[in-house]
């Protein structure tokens, strides 16, 4: 699936599985559900050439992660994994491209 990417925000994706509605089915038959919802991030006021910009970005991005899995698991509270562990897999993620822009926000400085 493509997500489109404003420039000046990051998208953060909790997923979580749920076993009530037919997607696939588990090893034990049982119908699967994948749950997903996205936050967007705010570069908004950041200058990610700086390291204390750098990690409130890093907060930033936690924060939405964990907000969106707790979302999901407001709506439903049997999905797997636990907001915790889905928050951890959606900041992993997004925190790739957050990399990416520290990274090229170093170089730009730099010059």
């Amino acid at each position: 699936m493509a997500v489109a990417q404003n420039l000046n925000e990051i998208t953060v994706q909790g997923t979580r599985i749920l076993s009530t509605k037919t997607e696939g089915r588990t090893a034990t038959g049982e119908p699967i559900l994948d749950v997903s919802l996205s936050y967007g991030v705010s570069l908004a006021g950041l200058d990610l050439a700086s390291h204390v910009d750098a990690l409130e970005l890093e907060k930033r991005v936690h924060g939405a992660a964990l907000a969106a899995c707790k979302e999901i698991g407001k709506q439903y509270p049997d999905a797997t994994p636990s907001d915790e562990l889905c928050a951890k897999k959606a900041a992993d993620k997004a925190m790739v491209k957050a990399h990416e822009l520290e990274a090229a926000a170093a170089k730009s400085s730099a010059k």
